[in-house]
């Protein structure tokens, strides 16, 4: 407390000095109208927290300088009981207008100075889909042979630096469906600390949860693409390691959240990669879901990839997983022939896939896009960048649902325009 007032002492005699001893000198450059600290201003000075200068005004018939701006962030700067989105908008004017504070004798954190370092990446997509079965099915409470969706959703992907090593993330969705008009409150799927050092990274918290086969396969995930909270630890080069344990909830196949522990091992050199991982779910709920042998509250499952690049161009990718104890449909595997791909940097790149798809109780919760849970049968995938940063993809599924003997085809059909910033 002694501290905070002295400082907030030490600041007012500071800038009251300024005010009469630098004000002729004035040394410092105009800040430009459309510069985004009048915003930051009128924004603190509408919250009380900065009252412009002594006669009450902001002077809007000419440009603020510098030496004035700092002066008003110096005395943001001295106040305490403020929102933290105020805090937030005098630390980003701090370290903007550092220099100036720095000469005024107002110190500047390293923390202020380095506001400037949290990063936002987004994006918002539109996905289009429509799927069709031979017999009736139930989507959103209806049942029918023919279900389509048309979803909107916006991201943004927080990143801050603590230091050399350490950065923290987030991922915040609010989606909703347009056929409805609904709404959706922002959800925060991700938000994590990551430590990066030689050959070595270590990640806690709530992350990305992308089974290895899945970060090489055009098409996605047979085992898993969500997320899982808990802690991961990976190490090596060419050859590396990824240790994972937590806890892990699929809301949609069971309510009890599983115990979760994850070991893979990655192989990737040149044109060659192989992999082999090993996964274990414990939950009284996954018997139900994954129809597995009597009384087992707990499964594993084995996993396999492997890959081999021609050239720059074309590839070809398979993976294979097996659910130790399920008593049925317990394998999943996909091959897959790659072409390309889209970069959102680069305006007119393309690129096309063809893969065959087996999904059955290994997929704990893979990548559905294309083929679905239960279903067999091709899937082409193509994407494209219409323009830096606008990409459009589509895929299209043809196959069967192998637990039916009878009227058992399937069909999905995939669309999705994704702009990115």
């Amino acid at each position: 407390m002694k501290k905070t007032l002295v400082s907030a002492l030490a600041t007012a005699l500071v800038v009251g000095a300024a005010s009469t001893t630098f004000a002729a000198a004035n040394p410092f450059s105009d800040v430009p109208r459309d510069h985004w600290a009048y915003d930051a201003v009128t924004q603190l000075a509408a919250d009380g927290v900065v009252e412009g200068y002594g006669d009450g005004t902001y002077r809007g018939d000419r440009n603020i300088t510098r030496y004035e701006m700092a002066q008003m962030v110096a005395k943001a700067m001295a106040k305490d009981n403020m929102s933290a989105s105020d805090r937030a908008l005098v630390d980003r004017l701090a370290a903007e207008f550092a220099d100036e504070l720095n000469n005024l004798g107002v110190r500047v954190t390293k923390l202020e100075r380095n506001a400037d370092m949290v990063k936002w990446n987004g994006k918002l997509e539109y996905t289009y889909t429509s799927e069709r079965r031979d017999v009736p099915f139930t989507r959103d409470g209806v049942t029918k042979k023919k279900h389509n969706a048309d979803e909107v959703l916006f991201r943004l992907e927080p990143s801050a630096e603590v230091n050399n090593h350490w950065h923290v993330n987030a991922r915040l969705d609010a989606g909703y469906n347009m056929d409805k008009d609904d709404s959706s409150s922002v959800v925060l799927k991700r938000a994590w600390a990551q430590g990066d050092y030689d050959n070595f990274s270590l990640k806690l918290g709530k992350m990305e949860f992308v089974t290895a086969e899945g970060q090489y396969q055009a098409p996605g995930s047979i085992v898993a693409d969500g997320e899982f909270s808990g802690a991961e630890a990976s190490f090596g080069k060419d050859l590396r390691v990824k240790l994972q344990a937590g806890r892990y909830s699929h809301g949609g196949d069971f309510a009890d959240t599983a115990n979760y522990q994850g070991a893979e091992l990655q192989y990737e050199n040149g044109s060659l990669q192989a992999g082999a991982a090993y996964y274990r779910f414990g939950s009284a709920d996954l018997n139900g879901a994954y129809s597995l042998k009597p009384s087992k509250d707990k499964m594993n499952v084995w996993a396999l990839n492997g890959g081999y690049h021609f050239d720059k161009n074309i590839a070809l990718t398979g993976a294979y997983a097996q659910n130790a104890d399920a008593k049925i449909y317990k394998k999943s595997g996909q091959v897959s022939l790659e072409y390309k791909g889209a970069d959102a940097a680069d305006k007119g790149s393309w690129g096309a896939y063809v893969s065959y798809r087996h999904l059955g109780n290994a997929s704990v919760e893979g990548t559905y896009d294309g083929a679905l849970r239960y279903t067999k049968g091709v899937e082409l995938g193509t994407n494209y960048t219409i323009w830096n940063n606008v990409v459009l993809s589509a895929k299209y599924f043809k196959g069967k649902d192998f637990t039916r003997t009878t009227d058992d085809k399937v069909s999905k059909l995939f669309g999705r325009v994704e702009f990115l910033f």
